[in-house]
Protein backbone atom coordinates (compact mmCIF):
# COMPACT_ATOMS: atom_id res chain seq x y z
CA UNK A 1 0.00 0.00 0.00
CA UNK A 2 1.44 3.49 -1.15
CA UNK A 3 1.32 5.65 1.97
CA UNK A 4 0.05 9.16 0.50
CA UNK A 5 2.13 12.23 2.81
CA UNK A 6 1.47 16.16 2.35
CA UNK A 7 4.38 18.10 3.60
CA UNK A 8 3.40 21.37 5.71
CA UNK A 9 6.82 23.69 6.20
CA UNK A 10 7.28 27.56 5.54
CA UNK A 11 10.35 27.00 3.93
CA UNK A 12 9.85 26.27 0.03
CA UNK A 13 13.79 24.71 -0.05
CA UNK A 14 12.85 22.89 2.82
CA UNK A 15 9.72 21.03 1.53
CA UNK A 16 11.67 20.53 -1.90
CA UNK A 17 14.05 18.92 -0.08
CA UNK A 18 11.89 16.22 1.55
CA UNK A 19 9.83 15.62 -1.24
CA UNK A 20 13.23 14.51 -2.98
CA UNK A 21 14.40 12.35 -0.01
CA UNK A 22 10.76 10.63 -0.34
CA UNK A 23 10.83 10.59 -3.56
CA UNK A 24 13.31 7.73 -3.28
CA UNK A 25 10.74 5.14 -1.01
CA UNK A 26 9.05 3.20 -3.61
CA UNK A 27 5.91 2.92 -0.65
CA UNK A 28 5.71 6.51 0.34
CA UNK A 29 3.80 9.37 -2.64
CA UNK A 30 4.19 12.72 -1.66
CA UNK A 31 0.83 13.85 -2.55
CA UNK A 32 1.08 17.75 -1.51
CA UNK A 33 3.35 20.50 0.12
CA UNK A 34 1.63 23.54 1.89
CA UNK A 35 3.16 26.71 3.42
CA UNK A 36 0.69 27.50 6.05
CA UNK A 37 -1.84 25.82 7.75
CA UNK A 38 -5.02 27.21 6.51
CA UNK A 39 -3.59 25.85 3.23
CA UNK A 40 -3.07 22.42 4.62
CA UNK A 41 -6.55 22.36 5.80
CA UNK A 42 -8.27 23.36 2.69
CA UNK A 43 -5.70 20.35 1.15
CA UNK A 44 -6.50 18.06 3.54
CA UNK A 45 -10.24 18.21 3.58
CA UNK A 46 -9.96 17.94 -0.34
CA UNK A 47 -7.78 15.56 -0.65
CA UNK A 48 -6.95 12.23 1.57
CA UNK A 49 -3.61 12.00 3.12
CA UNK A 50 -2.74 9.05 5.53
CA UNK A 51 0.44 11.24 7.24
CA UNK A 52 1.23 15.36 6.69
CA UNK A 53 4.69 16.10 7.85
CA UNK A 54 4.20 19.00 9.80
CA UNK A 55 6.60 21.76 10.92
CA UNK A 56 5.62 23.58 14.04
CA UNK A 57 6.94 27.17 13.10
CA UNK A 58 4.90 28.46 10.19
CA UNK A 59 5.59 31.77 9.82
CA UNK A 60 2.70 34.45 10.65
CA UNK A 61 -0.41 32.52 10.57
CA UNK A 62 -1.43 29.81 13.06
CA UNK A 63 1.51 27.31 13.93
CA UNK A 64 1.96 23.76 13.71
CA UNK A 65 0.33 23.00 16.66
CA UNK A 66 -2.95 25.11 15.87
CA UNK A 67 -2.77 23.30 12.71
CA UNK A 68 -2.73 19.60 13.82
CA UNK A 69 -5.49 20.33 16.39
CA UNK A 70 -7.01 21.36 13.39
CA UNK A 71 -5.53 18.73 11.30
CA UNK A 72 -6.70 15.64 13.33
CA UNK A 73 -10.33 17.12 14.02
CA UNK A 74 -11.34 16.18 10.60
CA UNK A 75 -13.79 14.13 9.69
CA UNK A 76 -11.43 11.02 8.58
CA UNK A 77 -8.23 12.81 9.93
CA UNK A 78 -4.80 12.06 8.82
CA UNK A 79 -1.84 10.92 10.86
CA UNK A 80 0.18 14.02 11.77
CA UNK A 81 3.65 13.26 12.19
CA UNK A 82 5.81 16.91 13.58
CA UNK A 83 9.21 17.10 11.74
CA UNK A 84 10.88 20.24 13.79
CA UNK A 85 14.16 21.29 14.60
CA UNK A 86 12.91 22.06 18.01
CA UNK A 87 13.09 19.39 20.77
CA UNK A 88 12.46 21.22 24.20
CA UNK A 89 9.40 19.66 26.39
CA UNK A 90 6.93 22.55 25.88
CA UNK A 91 6.95 21.98 22.23
CA UNK A 92 6.95 18.30 22.51
CA UNK A 93 3.90 18.66 24.64
CA UNK A 94 2.31 20.64 23.25
CA UNK A 95 2.13 18.87 19.85
CA UNK A 96 1.23 15.86 21.69
CA UNK A 97 -1.69 17.29 23.44
CA UNK A 98 -2.70 18.60 19.88
CA UNK A 99 -2.95 14.90 18.39
CA UNK A 100 0.13 14.59 16.58
CA UNK A 101 0.89 10.76 16.33
CA UNK A 102 4.84 11.01 16.55
CA UNK A 103 7.43 14.02 16.96
CA UNK A 104 10.81 13.59 14.80
CA UNK A 105 13.84 16.17 14.38
CA UNK A 106 14.63 17.41 11.12
CA UNK A 107 18.38 16.71 12.14
CA UNK A 108 17.74 13.24 12.26
CA UNK A 109 19.21 10.65 9.78
CA UNK A 110 16.48 10.08 6.73
CA UNK A 111 15.93 6.30 8.07
CA UNK A 112 14.53 7.96 10.79
CA UNK A 113 12.17 10.00 8.81
CA UNK A 114 11.38 6.97 6.41
CA UNK A 115 10.48 4.26 9.23
CA UNK A 116 8.30 7.56 11.30
CA UNK A 117 6.47 7.87 8.23
CA UNK A 118 5.50 3.94 8.08
CA UNK A 119 4.53 4.21 11.60
CA UNK A 120 2.53 6.87 11.91
CA UNK A 121 0.83 5.48 8.51
CA UNK A 122 0.05 2.22 10.58
CA UNK A 123 -1.15 4.38 14.22
CA UNK A 124 2.04 3.65 15.82
CA UNK A 125 3.75 6.13 17.74
CA UNK A 126 7.10 7.87 15.98
CA UNK A 127 9.52 9.34 18.22
CA UNK A 128 13.05 10.94 17.43
CA UNK A 129 15.72 9.02 20.04
CA UNK A 130 16.53 12.91 22.16
CA UNK A 131 12.45 13.17 22.34
CA UNK A 132 12.59 9.75 23.71
CA UNK A 133 14.91 10.03 26.36
CA UNK A 134 13.66 13.69 27.29
CA UNK A 135 9.51 12.07 27.94
CA UNK A 136 11.03 8.61 29.74
CA UNK A 137 13.35 11.30 31.83
CA UNK A 138 10.80 13.45 32.92
CA UNK A 139 8.51 10.17 33.96
CA UNK A 140 11.91 9.14 36.17
CA UNK A 141 12.72 12.77 37.34
CA UNK A 142 11.57 13.29 40.82
CA UNK A 143 11.02 16.90 40.61
CA UNK A 144 7.75 18.19 40.06
CA UNK A 145 6.70 18.76 36.53
CA UNK A 146 5.68 22.07 35.65
CA UNK A 147 2.19 22.66 34.04
CA UNK A 148 1.73 23.60 30.56
CA UNK A 149 0.69 27.71 31.72
CA UNK A 150 3.80 27.23 33.73
CA UNK A 151 5.93 26.29 30.95
CA UNK A 152 3.97 28.74 28.73
CA UNK A 153 4.87 31.43 31.92
CA UNK A 154 8.74 30.36 31.55
CA UNK A 155 9.23 30.57 28.18
CA UNK A 156 7.81 34.31 27.94
CA UNK A 157 10.05 35.36 31.10
CA UNK A 158 12.97 34.01 28.28
CA UNK A 159 11.82 36.51 26.02
CA UNK A 160 12.29 38.60 28.66
CA UNK A 161 8.23 39.69 29.24
CA UNK A 162 7.66 41.35 32.68
CA UNK A 163 4.60 40.48 34.32
CA UNK A 164 2.08 43.30 33.32
CA UNK A 165 3.19 41.86 29.62
CA UNK A 166 3.11 38.38 30.66
CA UNK A 167 -0.82 38.73 31.79
CA UNK A 168 -1.81 40.64 28.54
CA UNK A 169 -0.37 38.05 26.05
CA UNK A 170 -2.23 35.54 28.42
CA UNK A 171 -5.12 37.07 29.21
CA UNK A 172 -4.73 37.12 32.87
CA UNK A 173 -4.09 38.84 35.69
CA UNK A 174 -0.95 40.18 36.99
CA UNK A 175 -1.55 38.49 40.63
CA UNK A 176 -2.58 34.88 38.34
CA UNK A 177 1.03 35.58 37.13
CA UNK A 178 2.70 36.34 40.19
CA UNK A 179 0.61 33.13 41.94
CA UNK A 180 2.05 31.01 38.70
CA UNK A 181 5.80 32.73 39.35
CA UNK A 182 5.71 31.35 43.16
CA UNK A 183 4.92 27.93 42.23
CA UNK A 184 7.35 27.84 39.23
CA UNK A 185 10.15 28.88 41.46
CA UNK A 186 9.19 26.68 43.87
CA UNK A 187 9.13 23.49 41.48
CA UNK A 188 12.39 24.70 40.06
CA UNK A 189 13.89 24.94 43.32
CA UNK A 190 14.77 28.89 42.00
CA UNK A 191 14.66 32.22 43.27
CA UNK A 192 14.51 34.49 40.13
CA UNK A 193 13.35 34.88 37.08
CA UNK A 194 16.69 34.45 35.72
CA UNK A 195 17.63 31.57 37.76
CA UNK A 196 13.46 30.33 36.66
CA UNK A 197 14.66 30.64 32.75
CA UNK A 198 18.52 29.10 33.28
CA UNK A 199 17.13 25.96 35.41
CA UNK A 200 14.36 25.69 32.44
CA UNK A 201 16.72 25.90 29.82
CA UNK A 202 19.29 23.32 30.96
CA UNK A 203 16.76 20.99 31.72
CA UNK A 204 14.84 21.39 27.88
CA UNK A 205 11.78 22.13 29.17
CA UNK A 206 11.43 25.63 27.31
CA UNK A 207 13.43 26.49 23.84
CA UNK A 208 16.75 28.37 24.61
Amino acid sequence: MTIRVLIVDDHPVVRAGIAALLAGEPDIDVIGECAGADEALRFASAQKADVVLMDLQLGAGPDGVDATERLTALPDPPRVLVLTTYDAEIDITRAVAAGATGYLLKAGPPDDLFRGIRAASRGETALAPQVAALLVGRMRDPVPALSPRETEIVQLLAQGLINRQIAARLFISEATVKTHLVHIYDKLGVDSRAGAVAVATERRIIRS
